[in-house]
């Protein structure tokens, strides 16, 4: 493994553990050239998944930048680490048990959508922006309302 600091190939494992929800081993490794420490993450990969864009263009699916775009709506959230690995995780398994070698981005806007609403509704509302495309500020609040209609319990009719 690289090292981030310096670049040498030469690195030392020093302790390996299961992540919490076991989907993956976490490494911590030393660096014999500088003495950098740095934490790297083993995980299990089913099958190369190539993401079609809306444009009809084709990209190798890169879990980093799934990371990136669900940190970027929950940047300044009080929401535990651990449970967003757990959610990207998740979404990642999703894809990948569903037997295609090809997923639209419509698809991972869709399972990142549910997976934050039930992490954290500001961050939800925030990736709900980008991914729809809101343009002013009446998008907003009709998203809003209809979260609230789909939110608010049906009272049963009389008979």
């Amino acid at each position: 493994m690289r090292c981030p600091y310096c670049g040498n190939d030469d690195t030392q494992v020093k302790d390996s553990r299961p992540t919490e929800d076991s989907g993956a081993i976490r490494r911590r490794r030393v660096c014999i050239a500088c003495g950098g420490r740095f934490t790297t993450f083993e995980r299990v990969q089913l099958r190369e998944l190539t993401v079609v864009k809306k444009s009809g263009r084709k990209v190798p699916f890169d879990r980093e930048k799934l990371t990136r775009s669900i940190n970027t709506a929950l940047r300044k959230r009080s929401v535990d680490p651990e449970r967003v690995e757990r959610m990207i995780s998740g979404i990642v398994r999703q894809l990948e048990s569903l037997g295609e070698v090809e997923i639209t981005s419509d698809q991972i806007g869709e399972y990142v959508m549910e997976g934050l609403k039930s992490l954290d509704n500001v961050a939800f509302v925030r990736f709900a922006s980008v991914y729809k495309n809101f343009s002013a500020a009446n998008d907003f609040r009709a998203f809003l309302a209809e979260l609230d209609a789909d939110a608010t319990p049906s009272l049963p009719e009389d008979e």
